[in-house]
């Protein structure tokens, strides 16, 4: 069974002032600092522009198969789904 709560209780806890965590130290007086990062994007722009060429037949065979409904059945979805688990989309 709940105890009945008594309210002053409460208003004494809200009362009373909150431990202070120690302060941090302050900022030093006179360091200005250089905070910069310098980052080389030729490397990602350039690993972006080799990108692997398609293979429209493989592209076609595909859609071909999505279209009859050929890839449709169980098994193939339980495929599709552990690829997707496994490799991601």
């Amino acid at each position: 069974m709940i105890e009945k709560v008594d309210t002053n209780q409460i208003q004494n806890f809200l009362e009373k002032p909150s431990p202070r965590l120690p302060s941090s130290p302050a900022a030093v007086p006179g360091n200005d600092a250089d905070v910069s990062v310098q980052v080389d994007y030729a490397s990602f722009i350039d690993a972006a522009m080799q990108t692997p060429k398609t293979d429209s037949q493989a592209i076609e065979k595909a859609r071909q198969l999505l279209l009859s409904g050929q890839l449709e059945s169980p098994e193939n979805i339980k495929q599709a789904a552990e690829n997707i688990i496994t490799f991601g989309i």
